[in-house]
């Protein structure tokens, strides 16, 4: 019989579980194992059912268990221990309070906006993608531990990424699901009014978008969630933030004027609403949210700054990291269409962002030829401080955009580098973190430098976890494939096989990523033959399991999964490679800390730091690696493997030749290693590597040493340039009229006449090593002043580019004779090349390179 209807009837918590609905609220959650395993306790089967969802479990557990355990003593006692543990968590002094002088609680000192596309926290709120969003959540988790004071913004998205399947053929199909608010762990930020707060921004045609704002508390940091499904808005408004990196260009404009301008009206709604400090300091991760640094000029300029005043104090207190080594990552638009939505009116002034006047804003991202705007150029325009993400990162970054900085060497470009971390209480397992706290204490060691306490594991300790790991993996492995196959449209009858397929005693790879190009995540197909003899070898088997999605645009992509989805259907292999859909948080959880051996072989250097690998190693796990990311500068032979690159231009046959060297330590190696056991089955050489890659790798990847360099290299110079203008209102137009005269009297300054002195003279001419020499030169400076100049002497070794390459820099003084010069010793023998060099200098620059002005001998 069908029904009439239906309805949704839900409990109500009584009145003594109501803190349960805090806990559910505050995402510390995710990464405290107590409140987890609390929530859990209250209905097993609901907590599984609802996705580990502990907000959207709490209204569908029945009426008679929740007056059952408001009736347990021992629930309740353990629920007020969460409680009460949360609030010292959220109440006490910690790493920053410590240790920034001035900073002695939440209101103190400088604070922090965070703007990001995504954010990856848990999969209860999937608002994330992939590698940016889950380090955009880590960074939120360890600001939290460290007690930073930070806000983050970023949008609520109707239908979020989407969930991937495969067809019958192996090809990627996407599904988009809708976010329910009510089953989401978001509250509505309400307003003194009572009223759910709102900010607005204002678009062509008179349009007007009305923005909704939501928080979702993560431990101490509130992020705020931007939403334009509103009734008050139109149709085609509503729709602006439905689905992460979907849709057109234009699109794609629209979301990040909701994140950047709106994110900017929002976190000034919510500090004046909460009368929390107004953030001194905006960190944009990504070129998502460089909107936000137009919108803070035209507040400057409503103000009474001019253009070049306001865009100074922007500047100083903004941070831009970028995440991509390849130009093909980065949003650029049409200029044309974007000068569409700051100059509706066509008056020159923007109607969206009020006093901005539009064409000086567009030359802060236009790149040269005028036709596109560049969202990472904007970044870099926008923001004094700006970094890549791994220290071979900053230097590829630096080569990209040298451009910016005309005059200046690639090592002297101001982009420097904070390697990307990750959350160590997220991301270790509980059977892992147990082994932490055995050798470590009950402490959060990700705030320790010092971890050779882990060197007391014992190989039975280590062999025991990591056999458990992989077991997990195993385990989830087979349902997932089972799963994957039924939608595929397979029958249960013919599945049986998927009860069996991988060992949970046979070395484990583990391979998971965004599924582009670059990654080559068919690189270990190269030689199909060569890697099926090496996954069935009879005494040694390997077995690999791979996820990852293809962004729904990306075709190649999409074919190269295919390509693996389809070896792994190979009935010959298929029971011991496996390809596992709809890859998220969860399952990256178990993949990771299951796999022996994390792969990571991108193209180098186009991987900008890779972070999967990371996680592995906090579970034991051991990197097997391009040198790329990260691991370019933390490989070691004592804790993984690096795949040599090949110096070669042709890419097809530099995949040959990387696949070879690859296939060749697998099997010469990694798994002669793996399997090499005593008679009591322990893998001594083994353990040993893992402890190495524990003690000596582990403590240099957590999130919390990543925010930390963010707070002192960053933050902190950021925050007192900006509150040097705050404090001197006088400043920024000090700093623009000093700058335009420089840049008027820059063409006539001029180095001449530079001697050697001490050298016997001429060209070549030899000298000891550890002789002094002087070296002098006249410099002419036009109507400029000594203070607004730095010259320095600039010598070193001669590249094979015929240029001084790591060079030593020494300030040179005016001497009574009017020439400037510097008496030094030359200390190491070999060919020297010198020249001097003349540079701006003034309090407010924080790199000699910032204006691109520079004069050489």
């Amino acid at each position: 019989m069908k029904p009439l209807s239906t309805i949704t009837v839900s409990s109500d918590l009584p009145g003594v579980l109501a803190p349960l609905r805090d806990l559910a609220l505050n995402l510390r959650w995710t990464w405290r194992r107590q409140t987890v395993d609390l929530f859990r306790t209250l209905d097993p089967k609901v907590f599984v059912a609802s996705g580990e969802n502990p907000i959207a479990m709490l209204s569908q557990v029945s009426a008679g268990r929740l007056a059952e355990v408001a009736r347990d003593e021992a629930f309740l006692a353990q629920m007020r221990s969460e409680v009460g543990d949360l609030r010292t968590y959220l109440d006490s002094g910690r790493w920053f309070q410590r240790t920034v002088p001035g900073a002695q609680g939440e209101g103190s000192g400088s604070s922090v906006a965070y703007f990001s596309m995504e954010f990856g926290i848990s999969p209860t709120l999937p608002i994330y993608s992939g590698g940016l969003g889950i380090l955009a959540g880590d960074h939120l988790k360890s600001a939290s531990d460290l007690g930073v004071p930070l806000v983050a913004v970023g949008l609520l998205y109707q239908w979020g990424y989407f969930s991937q399947s495969l067809d019958r053929s192996g090809w990627q199909q996407e599904e988009y699901r809708l976010n329910d608010p009510a089953q989401l762990p978001v509250e509505p930020v309400l307003g003194a009014d009572g009223e759910q707060l709102t900010v607005s921004v204002s678009l062509p045609g008179g349009r007007e978008v009305e923005i909704a704002v939501w928080i979702a508390q993560v431990g101490r940091i509130p992020l705020l969630l931007l939403d334009t499904n509103l009734a008050s808005n139109d149709e085609q408004a509503r729709e602006i933030t439905d689905r992460l990196y979907g849709g057109d260009h234009e699109h794609r404009i629209v979301q990040e004027i909701v994140l950047g301008i709106g994110g900017v009206r929002a976190v000034e709604a919510y500090t004046e609403l909460v009368g929390a400090p107004a953030p001194s300091v905006f960190h944009l991760n990504e070129g998502h949210a460089g909107f936000s640094g137009l919108e803070r000029v035209g507040r400057r300029m409503q103000a009474g700054a001019g253009f070049s005043e306001a865009v100074a104090q922007v500047r100083a207190g903004t941070v831009f990291t970028t995440h991509t080594p390849v130009p093909a990552g980065i949003d650029r638009f049409d200029a044309s269409q974007l000068r569409g939505y700051l100059d509706a009116d066509g008056s020159g002034l923007s109607h969206l962002i009020p006093s901005l006047p539009v064409e000086a804003a567009l030359a802060l991202g236009i790149e040269e030829g005028g036709d596109i705007f560049n969202m990472a150029q904007l970044g870099f325009r926008i923001a004094q401080r700006s970094n890549g993400v791994a220290k071979l990162h900053g230097a590829v970054s630096r080569a990209m955009f040298q451009d910016l900085y005309p005059g200046f060497d690639v090592p002297e470009v101001p982009i420097g580098s904070v390697t990307n971390g990750v959350h160590r209480r997220t991301w270790t397992s509980a059977h892992m973190d147990d082994l932490f706290k055995k050798s470590m204490g009950d402490v959060d060691v990700s705030s320790l430098s010092d971890w050779s306490a882990l060197s007391t594991l014992t190989d039975h300790e280590l062999t025991e976890t990591r056999d458990a790991l992989r077991a997990d993996l195993v385990t989830m492995a087979r349902r997932h494939v089972k799963d994957s196959w039924l939608r595929r449209g397979a029958d249960e009858a013919e599945l049986a096989w998927t009860d069996h397929i991988l060992d949970p005693n046979a070395l484990t790879i583990g391979f998971a990523r965004r599924v582009s190009t670059y990654k080559r995540l068919t690189l270990m197909l190269s030689d199909p033959e060569r890697l099926k003899r090496i996954l069935l070898d009879e005494n040694r088997p390997v077995q690999i399991v791979v996820a990852g999605k293809s962004h729904p645009a990306d075709r190649p992509g999409k074919e190269f999964l295919q390509q693996l989805v389809r070896f792994a259907d190979d009935h010959g292999v298929r029971h011991r490679i496996a390809f596992l859909p709809d890859y998220d948080i969860r399952m990256a959880s178990v993949l990771i800390a299951g796999s022996d051996v994390w792969l990571n072989n991108p193209i180098r250097p186009e991987e900008a730091s890779g972070t999967s690998g990371m996680k592995a190693v906090l579970n034991g796990g051991l990197t097997f690696s391009v040198s790329d990311g990260w691991w370019d500068e933390m490989k070691d032979d004592a804790a993984g493997w690096t795949i040599p690159t090949a110096e070669v231009e042709d890419q097809a046959r530099r995949d040959e030749i990387e696949a070879d060297a690859l296939y060749e330590i697998l099997e010469q190696s990694i798994v002669p290693l793996f399997y090499a056991r005593d008679a009591r089955g322990m893998q001594h050489g083994w353990m040993t590597k893992v402890r190495a890659s524990l003690v000596t790798v582990a403590p240099q990847i957590t999130a919390a040493r990543m925010v930390r360099d963010y707070v002192t290299d960053l933050y902190l110079p950021a925050a007192r340039a900006a509150t040097a203008f705050e404090a001197d209102p006088a400043l920024a137009g000090e700093f623009t009229a000093w700058r335009d005269e420089l840049q008027q009297a820059w063409p006539a300054v001029s180095v001449n006449g530079v001697t050697l002195e001490g050298t016997g003279g001429g060209e070549g001419a030899e000298v000891s090593t550890g002789a002094e020499v002087t070296l002098a030169a006249e410099v002419e400076l036009g109507r400029l002043r000594d203070t607004d100049v730095l010259i320095e002497a600039v010598l070193g070794e001669i590249g094979p580019e015929d240029e001084i390459i790591d060079p030593q820099l020494i300030p040179l003084q005016r001497g009574e004779d009017g020439r400037w010069s510097a008496r030094f010793a030359l200390a190491a023998p070999g060919t020297v090349g010198y020249t001097v060099r003349v540079t701006p200098q003034h309090p407010v620059l924080a790199s000699r390179a910032e204006l691109g002005l520079v004069a050489t001998a």
